[in-house]
């Protein structure tokens, strides 16, 4: 239905539209709408329920605002996390076992997996309703409230698919699979029997022949002779007729779940047994207790005496078990659809329409598959129904036939739909990938869309979803989260960071960027931050010249500082000499020599001594340079120094070496 979006005028404004994987963006634009009223709701269009997150203006006037509106609601409602996190384990574990079993030991295995599913719905439904006892905010109630009544429903659809589709009960067992079902969901009698009971006198309660009532309609004789017997006792006159109507109650003919009788016999059986009941309500047996004479026609499958009873069922459902009890006992999976759709009409008499529940439970006994997928899509508030349900179908073989327009097939489409939703979660996304690895045709594609789209709001979530990526191969993935990571790290000025980003994302250009920004650093700064990093970059220096000038520059301030000079001499030169440091730096390395040209010790060679002057004449041959060096004092004054010592270096050198030629 269309939602109201609380604060926005259409009528004052028009408003503009952008829809996401999973929220939208509903913004004012500055564009007017002439003679419209301020009083009119804003419609929402969404085949989803979407909730109002945020307002990000204050209101003023002239001011345009923006909300976010979300489709999946149901992802951020605390008390369904357990719905979500524990079936998601009972998710894997049947893809995982997709191929251990086969035959009887199959079915049985993807029925257990059903009940599984069951229970975690019902733990989730009894968490709900806790939270809606102990909320007090009238408002939170009710929704814990629908949520209750959403996922009762939820599990009244999944446990008749679980009978009809999974298990695909057979005639006779499946009437008991049905009575089961009702006392399950339909009528909760425990109340009124405790009440009955704890009474002085419980054949004089005045719920006492409701219970009774309520009993056999849901075919539980064992409880209802034990009420019965309560009756006899405190009304002697009326115990030739409970000994009478309890005979029949104890030799009413019940399928088995076992082998023990064929179907044929239980006919038979059954059909004696309606002809002793008939005998003994044509004779008048119960005709002085009205209460019995009406057990009696329920027994009997009269449908007027049960639909009496219609308070009590409350459902049509349960009148279509009722009647298919005493009228049809051995009824067949593919009559169901005649019984179900005259109980319905019988029932409701006109009265009242169908509700979508009862039009999916329709579609479920007319074992219409696709159309209770396609009405709990529509009717239900999130996918996780549609989703898990159709893979268990699927893993029973029951939709091989149906593919999508579009290729994908119904199971994947759907499966991929509640993954876009569990990625617009803070943590719930984690789930989500798991369910893309199982969807073959384009599970990878919307991963891949999804993986860049996930906030990288702390360095642990970001290093979870490289995890993720790099075990599946997701390169770009990989380096678009390092190169996010690495930009922010460089903006809050943390360097090693940015610079261990940039590296594990192999991005040469921004690795030469940090780079620079480590040398302008120490600059000045005159010292390196991260020295560890920078220490242990290894092979990874390869990745730029200007990495590697960093980290071999690092060196040549090691070995100075270990006093091996030779050894930081010889870096330092090739540094130079290679080409590999920026020219910019030309005049630092110039100037790190000079402690070296100043040593006792002579530590350069003629040959090397050249090269520096060769490096140094470079430096200021061109027109640009010298122009700059003329104005800046200090720097003319480094290049005196520089050429000053180069000169006394060279003469020591030749010096040195004449004599060591004459001796």
């Amino acid at each position: 239905p269309p939602q109201v979006v609380p604060g926005a005028d259409p009528a004052a404004r028009q408003l503009c539209f952008a829809w996401g994987p999973a929220e939208g963006l509903v913004c004012e634009t500055r564009f007017g709408r002439a003679g419209g009223s301020r009083s009119r709701p804003s419609p929402v269009p969404s085949r989803r329920d979407p909730s109002v997150d945020a307002d990000t203006a204050g209101g003023a006037p002239g001011s345009s605002r923006v909300f976010v509106v979300r489709r999946d609601q149901d992802i951020y409602i605390q008390t369904l996390r357990k719905l979500f996190n524990e079936s998601h384990g009972i998710f894997m574990g049947l893809q995982r076992s997709e191929d251990e079993l086969a035959g009887k030991s199959r079915k049985a295995q993807l029925v257990q997996v059903s009940k599984n599913y069951r229970s975690v719905i019902r733990a989730c439904m009894e968490d709900m309703h806790q939270a809606a006892v102990s909320a007090r905010d009238p408002a939170l109630q009710g929704q814990y409230s629908t949520q209750v009544s959403i996922l009762s429903a939820m599990e009244l659809i999944w446990n008749l698919c679980e009978i009809l589709f999974v298990e695909a009960a057979a005639a006779g067992p499946l009437l008991l699979r049905l009575l089961d079902w009702v006392r399950l969901h339909v009528c909760d009698v425990d109340s009124m029997v405790r009440e009955v009971l704890s009474s002085e006198n419980p054949s004089k309660h005045e719920l006492f022949w409701n219970v009774v009532d309520v009993f056999v309609l849901q075919g539980r004789m064992d409880e209802a002779r034990h009420l019965l017997s309560k009756e006899a006792t405190a009304n002697p006159t009326s115990m030739n007729m409970y000994k009478i109507l309890d005979d029949l109650m104890k030799k009413m003919p019940m399928p088995s779940l076992g082998n023990t009788q064929t179907l044929t016999e239980l006919e038979l059986k059954w059909q004696h047994w309606h002809e002793e009941c008939q005998r003994f309500l044509q004779d008048g047996t119960f005709a002085s207790n009205p209460h019995m004479e009406s057990i009696c026609k329920i027994l009997l499958g009269d449908e007027d005496a049960i639909l009496e009873k219609k308070e009590l069922m409350t459902t049509w459902y349960h009148f279509l078990v009722t009647r298919l009890l005493y009228s049809h006992p051995t009824v067949r999976p593919m009559e169901l659809r005649f019984y179900a759709q005259s109980s319905m009409d019988l029932f409701l008499g006109g009265e009242s329409s169908p509700e979508p529940l009862d039009m999916i439970l329709m579609a479920a006994f007319e074992f219409e598959m696709h159309q209770v997928i396609k009405e709990c899509s529509i009717v239900l508030s999130n996918w996780w129904f549609v989703a898990h349900l159709t893979d268990l179908l699927d893993h029973c073989k029951l939709l091989q036939s149906h593919n999508l327009y579009f290729g994908s097939n119904m199971r994947e489409f759907l499966l991929l739909e509640y993954a876009s939703g569990l990625f617009s979660h803070h943590s719930l996304w984690q789930l989500g990938v798991d369910y893309f690895d199982h969807c073959p045709e384009f599970g990878r594609v919307y991963l891949e869309l999804h993986m860049e789209r996930v906030p990288l709001s702390t360095e642990q979530k970001a290093l979870k979803v490289l995890r993720i990526c790099e075990q599946r191969q997701m390169h770009e993935q990989v380096r678009s989260v390092c190169k996010i990571m690495a930009m922010k790290a460089l903006r809050n000025n943390r360097l090693g960071s940015a610079l261990s980003w940039s590296i594990r994302a192999k991005d040469a250009a921004f690795a030469t960027l940090i780079s620079d920004r480590f040398l302008k650093d120490y600059c000045e700064r005159g010292c390196f931050s991260d020295l560890d990093l920078i220490d242990n970059l290894g092979p990874s220096m390869l990745l730029s010249d200007r990495l590697t000038f960093l980290g071999k520059y690092r060196e040549f301030h090691r070995l100075y500082g270990e006093k091996r000079f030779a050894e930081a001499a010889r870096l330092l030169l090739t540094l130079m000499t290679a080409h590999i440091a920026p020219c910019s730096f030309w005049m630092t390395l110039l100037t790190d020599a000079l402690p070296l040209l100043e040593q006792k010790e002579i530590i350069f060679s003629a040959e090397q001594t050249y090269e520096l002057m060769r490096c140094l004449e470079d430096l200021t041959a061109g027109n640009t340079d010298k122009q700059k060096f003329q104005e800046d004092d200090v720097e003319t004054t480094k290049v005196e120094m520089l050429r000053l010592a180069l000169a006394r270096n060279l003469a020591r050198v030749i010096v040195k070496e004449g004599t060591v030629e004459g001796s």
